[in-house]
């Protein structure tokens, strides 16, 4: 038996509603649409903070965010475990912080792809600084080494904007301004009476940085197809975070507000034999279960210990362990829940002993529009917190969560 290998693709601020194979009309992701009609889609991925040292924790020990640290260790972490069975394990980034994440020590390798100070946008593909991180990816994932996990995270368009200008050029219309020539990655609230040619000029060029992205991904899918690993290697896509584009007035990094534009993210998984090609789910996913994925892939039998749980049953029609809740927090003052029929955003920041309440439909309401507390009254939005609650006590413990049920209202709606 060959033994497994896994590619997985990190990509910061990429939200699932700017690619095609989620809904998206406009910007053109020809590649990444591809890899989804080959794979398994999560519709319903959900990250469970936006602060990306703790989602790295949760990417790589299996634990949610809510879960205290003392629970973590490196030996119990993704590449640790891995490290130990003999599987060779690389991380590539092009973000230096996160190179130097406590657990990304257990990586045998990791690799640093330098990008320049005040970069600005490229005359041509190669001389951006997604491409040079793509072209080390490339390298990585078809050069001659024992299988194992390689590990490929892209600062994505959290890093400069810096796409050929025709890129977000053939986002704008004949009648519309000419868009931006900035590369600087763009954060602010925007104000009641903004104008709307910025926005289109901010939307534009983030679209032409998602072409770039898609280019790029599918250079490499490309030459994984022309050496043959796409045969024997699992791969997979991920967002890390997503990024406001003027939805709740919001544009880019800003107050972690936990929007569905900041915490709904794609999640594609491909399987060297076909299974799973072109199924969905709306199983609520989350960065925990990463981890006890790979290790039921790599045929682990114990990962018990995590709170995570794996997502390869789905690939032969059976959901995992249920989920009937994802949980995020944002920081002491700022946290959300999602269930099968709601989004509630939770909002402390004018002192606890003012809440700030948000209730949205799901799965009708997808960009949250619609506020609904004050139809569905003081008690629901009670319970909801209540839920958060005690997600949060659960957590503090590890394996498997015990909590108690939802009602019907809370994962069905109202009639």
């Amino acid at each position: 038996m060959v033994d497994p290998s896994a590619i997985v693709l990190v990509v910061d601020r990429l939200p699932s509603g700017q690619l095609g194979a989620y809904g998206n009309t406009w910007t053109g992701t020809p590649a990444i649409d591809a890899l989804a009609a080959q794979s398994l889609v999560l519709d319903q991925a959900l990250i469970d903070t936006p602060k990306l040292d703790d989602l790295y924790r949760s990417l790589w020990s299996g634990l949610h965010a809510l879960s205290p640290d003392g629970l973590r260790s490196h030996g119990d972490s993704l590449p640790g475990m891995l490290t130990r069975r003999g599987a060779a394990t690389t991380l590539l980034t092009d973000d230096a912080a996160l190179a130097g994440h406590p657990l990304a020590e257990a990586f045998d390798r990791r690799i640093t792809v330098e990008h320049s100070a005040a970069p600005s946008t490229a005359g041509d593909i190669e001389d951006t600084q997604l491409a040079r991180l793509f072209a080390s990816a490339i390298d990585l994932a078809t050069e001659d080494t024992p299988p194992g996990l390689s590990w490929i995270h892209s600062r994505g368009m959290g890093g400069p904007w810096d796409a050929p200008l025709e890129m977000r050029n053939r986002y704008a219309a004949v009648e519309d301004p000419p868009p931006p020539v900035w590369s600087a990655v763009p954060g602010k609230l925007l104000p009641q009476d903004y104008d709307p040619d910025e926005l289109l000029g901010i939307v534009q060029a983030y679209a032409g940085q998602v072409t770039l992205l898609d280019v790029c991904i599918g250079a490499l899918l490309d030459a994984l197809g022309e050496c043959g690993r796409t045969n024997d290697t699992l791969l997979i896509l991920l967002g890390a975070r997503g990024f406001p584009l003027g939805e709740h007035r919001r544009i880019g990094p800003g107050d972690d507000a936990l929007y569905g534009e900041l915490v709904q993210v794609p999640w594609l998984v491909r399987f060297p034999d076909g299974r799973g090609a072109t199924a969905r789910t709306q199983v609520l996913a989350q960065p925990h279960d990463l981890a006890p994925t790979l290790l039921d892939w790599w045929g682990f039998d114990e990962f018990s210990a995590m709170t995570g749980r794996s997502l390869l049953p789905l690939i032969d029609g059976e959901p995992p362990t249920a989920r009937d809740r994802a949980c995020m927090m944002a920081g002491p003052h700022e946290r959300a829940i999602r269930t099968p029929a709601w989004h509630l955003r939770l909002n402390s920041s004018g002192g606890q002993s003012t809440t700030h309440a948000e209730l949205f439909a799901k799965p009708d309401d997808r960009w949250e529009v619609n506020e609904v507390s004050g139809r569905c009254g003081e008690e629901l939005v009670g319970r909801l917190a209540a839920a958060w609650d005690d997600y949060q006590g659960a957590c503090q413990s590890p394996g498997v969560l015990h909590l108690p049920p939802l009602d019907d209202d809370l994962l069905y709606g109202i009639d």
